[in-house]
């Protein structure tokens, strides 16, 4: 998709310091974080909403992503898995977001 910012930083049309990558997956912190940490897992793949995401291999090797980058930078801190959808996302490729360190107390 030519005009998606993922795709964008997929391409090296944006440079991006990476957390982690492979072939289908890349991980790298959100630009404007809601926490000291805020790490975002994207799909290579243009997939634009998360109920678009058929890929049963592709699904878990997103998992993956976010089980290492949780183990990595937020074991026992307390975080936050989330991915907006159904028009709620402000870039429309599917990615999901990592956010802590958080609390027991922090309300939905």
């Amino acid at each position: 998709m030519s005009n998606c910012v993922f795709c964008k930083i997929r391409d090296k049309e944006i440079p991006k310091k990476f957390e982690y990558e492979d072939e289908d997956v890349m991980v790298f912190p959100d630009i404007n974080p809601m926490k000291p940490v805020h790490i975002l897992v994207v799909p290579k793949k243009h997939i634009k909403d998360f109920s678009d995401l058929k890929d049963k291999d592709l699904f878990m090797k997103i998992k993956s992503a976010i089980d290492r980058t949780v183990v990595k930078k937020l074991k026992n801190k307390g975080y936050r898995v989330s991915v907006n959808g159904g028009g709620a996302q402000i870039i429309d490729h599917l990615h999901f977001h990592i956010v802590g360190p958080i609390s027991k107390d922090v309300g939905m």
